[in-house]
């Protein structure tokens, strides 16, 4: 999304410290609903999970259309700013390892919204962008990985994620989040060096 893009779709001032937490709050619960529920989950249910009142959710997103994007967009932060956090306090396999759970988690909430966000989401160059973005936070895993002889050289982030796309459609038909893992422990096979 362009930074114009980004300013029509939610002005940005500054909130006061508990505004903050409360929206802060207001995504997680969005974002595990929506994951567990779809795009129905309901909107109180939503606000009592985040331990604040329907109006202040409805004073935040005044349509359920602007939660999910919101709770798409707060995922897709979480998920790139997870890279070099992870690569600071983790050894490069488990940072990578610890990311990739984190993508399987993200794909089943986006999941959860998908039919919601086709309605958000209508800009082809906005779903590029946000690839770009997770395919640059699986370069540095992968960089940070491949620079102490970890991985096989050369990985291509866009192919690990195009893997893990495969691996999320796969888990979310079965229905079954511990397959992923198993699925992951297959694509770190061929990405480890031997």
């Amino acid at each position: 999304m362009t930074g114009h893009e980004e300013e029509t779709a939610r002005p940005h001032r500054p909130l006061r410290a508990d505004a903050q937490r409360n929206e802060d709050r207001l995504l997680e619960a969005a974002a595990a609903a929506f994951a567990s529920q779809g795009a129905g989950a309901s909107v109180k249910d939503i606000a009592r999970a985040a331990g604040v009142g329907v109006g202040t959710l409805y004073r935040r997103f005044p349509s359920k259309e602007l939660l999910v994007e919101a709770t798409y967009r707060q995922e897709v932060r979480r998920l790139c700013e997870a890279a070099p956090e992870l690569t600071a306090v983790q050894p490069p396999a488990e940072a990578l390892r610890a990311w990739m759970e984190r993508f399987i988690d993200f794909m089943a909430a986006k999941q959860g919204m998908a039919e919601a966000l086709a309605v958000v989401l209508t800009d082809e160059s906005d779903k590029l962008h946000t690839r770009a973005l997770l395919a640059d936070a699986l370069t540095h895993l992968l960089t940070a990985a491949e620079g102490e002889s970890v991985t096989r050289p050369g990985v291509a982030a866009q192919d690990v994620l195009m893997a893990l796309g495969g691996i999320s459609l796969i888990a979310a038909n079965e229905e079954q989040r511990a397959l992923a893992t198993r699925l992951i422990d297959l694509l770190l096979h061929g990405i480890i060096a031997d």
